[in-house]
């Protein structure tokens, strides 16, 4: 098995110990030792919280950069439709893309247009598919590394359709590969990322051998050379710019924007990963069963709110909202012919050959009566123990502390509570009621 990658690491000079890190991570792939943070490789899902938590800034999401370029011949960057967002509102999708062409890229491609091909084939999947219900986008590799590491009985509800910028890159080889008579791997193709988890859906792709993409690059990363590049680009038509945009598409940007732009009236739109968690749990409580399609992004508001965009995320959201009311005044659509999608859909143009599979956490032991030792052994030293929660330990909750004991990568001894009560560090759960009642432990 690959080992693997996340896509943040910790820069353990700046890093304090401070632990804002471990309280946020929402799966507890965070620990704290001797001063330090550690990640946790195998429950991290590479939401990025921990980044946007620091206050040291150590903690370091894993992008490429700019020198990857070098490696191909023809260089293609692919933008997410949240890059349009950290301009102002005078500065359409044409000349952003003209500025990625004046800092060495061979072409860009406007991601928009695919995602609002996919949007159409999403409503014909709605369409056709039986269940279970409700389908959930797989837009954000968060959601899906949520629900392999966490729900791994909601694998089946994720839907089977590939993602925009896989389905973009891959045709993007094609169609480019016999334009220039190059060979597909000649062909350099760069996410521009608002954050980190698109990079390790790029280097270990859920279900997937290989990606399309060859790389990501941080928004935060090429802001400030983009700015500057789109100085050289000639301001074009107003009417025509606009003309070019897919409303489908743009809309991906943010929370809520599929539901909205293809009007699909039974249907959730969900933002933070506190809010995802509890709509997964009703899931699993067969509460939702009556919901045909839950959109959901682990940053807030959408991938407006990625850790690795520059601009204030509700100012974003309200950019791309102000932009989909501008075409929808113009009357613009720039969408695909449905009846091509359509298509398409009935060739498997757009579905993944892959399954989702579970990423099981690693068992207390590979031997099954010892593993059921040790459970019956993490629940005894948890019910020894405060349970308070504070993370002094180095562990974000009693119950991880407990666990990490048992795997041998902490000791009693780091519970700074049971020191401070001044009693045997062995002692079971009497002990702790003879405590509260003020006896002797």
């Amino acid at each position: 098995m690959t080992p693997l990658v996340s896509s943040v690491y910790v820069d353990t000079q700046k890093c304090q110990g401070r632990m804002k890190c471990l309280r946020t991570c929402p799966t507890q792939a965070i620990r704290v030792k001797n001063g330090k943070a550690r990640i946790i490789q195998e429950r991290c899902i590479d939401c990025g919280e921990c980044i946007s938590a620091c206050p040291h800034q150590a903690i370091i999401p894993l992008t490429d950069p700019f020198g990857e370029l070098t490696k191909f011949r023809y260089k293609v960057a692919i933008s997410s439709p949240a890059l349009y967002a950290q301009f102002g509102r005078e500065i359409l999708p044409d000349k952003i893309l003209g500025g990625l062409k004046c800092l060495g890229f061979d072409d860009a491609f406007d991601l928009a247009q695919t995602c609002g091909i996919v949007s159409f084939s999403i409503q014909e999947y709605l369409r056709d598919h039986p269940g279970p219900r409700p389908v959930i986008s797989n837009a954000c590799p968060v959601v899906v590394h949520l629900i392999q590491v966490k729900y791994p009985n909601l694998l089946p509800h994720i839907i089977p359709i590939d993602m925009p910028r896989e389905i973009a890159a891959r045709e993007i080889k094609k169609v480019k590969a016999r334009q220039y008579e190059l060979k597909e791997q000649d062909i350099g193709t760069f996410y521009l990322t608002p954050c980190p988890s698109k990079m390790i859906s790029i280097r270990q792709p859920a279900g997937k051998k290989r990606s399309h993409l060859d790389g990501a690059i941080a928004i935060s990363d090429i802001y400030g050379p983009l700015r500057s590049a789109m100085e050289n680009v000639p301001h074009g038509n107003y009417r025509q710019s606009l003309e070019n945009i897919c409303i489908l598409g743009v809309g991906w940007a943010m929370v809520g924007g599929i539901c909205r732009t293809l009007r699909l009236r039974n249907s959730l739109a969900v933002s933070g990963l506190a809010e995802i968690i509890k709509v997964f749990d009703d899931i699993e409580r067969g509460k939702l069963d009556n919901i045909d399609f839950i959109e959901g992004y682990s940053c807030l508001q959408g991938c407006v709110g990625g850790s690795l965009n520059v601009e204030n995320l509700y100012v974003s959201y309200n950019k791309i909202l102000k932009l989909i009311e501008t075409l929808e005044f113009e009357k613009i659509k720039a969408c695909p012919d449905i009846r091509t999608v359509r298509q398409l859909y009935r060739e498997g143009y757009f579905f993944r050959k892959e399954k989702f599979e579970p990423r099981p956490i690693r068992p207390l032991d590979e031997n099954l009566s010892k593993a059921i030792a040790k459970r019956k052994e993490k629940e005894a030293l948890f019910e020894a123990l405060p349970k308070i929660d504070c993370g002094v330990c180095g562990s974000p909750t009693c119950l991880a502390f407990a666990e990490d004991v048992v795997r041998g990568e902490s000791q009693l001894e780091d519970c700074i509570v049971k020191k401070a009560r001044r009693r045997p560090l062995d002692a079971g759960p009497e002990s702790d009621i003879k405590f509260h009642q003020g006896g002797k432990p």
